[in-house]
């Protein structure tokens, strides 16, 4: 289960990712091309070019984790802008992505920020 504890923000590395790449690997493409800093706290997604397949990228305290996650049907509906550029998504999102859901659901309850109580 992914520590969503103190994430700040998820990014989606947009169209694939050569997934033979480990820690090192994914949080030089963070630091290089995404300009983002891989300490951070944040999760960093990546997704292969069948879609079957993503790695997240996430620093905790004193080292890196790294989750895989394989589909054995089916493919993670993924955002295929340029493989250069980044999509920033909340958790919910990310949820829905690993459950296999667009990332916009038109039936989902929008987010209320109450700022009052009646």
């Amino acid at each position: 289960m992914i520590n969503e504890i103190g994430v700040e923000r998820v990014y989606l590395a947009c169209g694939s990712t050569d997934l033979r790449k480990s820690i090192d690997g994914l949080a030089v493409l963070v630091k290089e091309y995404f300009n983002l800093d891989p300490f951070s706290p944040c999760l960093f997604v990546f997704c292969n070019r069948k879609r079957d397949k993503l790695k997240i990228l996430q620093w905790d305290h004193n080292g890196f984790w790294l989750y895989y996650r394989r589909l054995e049907d089916g493919k993670f509906e993924w955002p295929m802008e340029p493989s250069s550029s980044t999509v920033n998504i909340s958790r919910r999102e990310l949820r829905w992505l690993l459950d296999g859901l667009s990332l916009k659901q038109p039936k989902a309850h929008s987010e209320v920020k109450a700022r009052t109580i009646l």
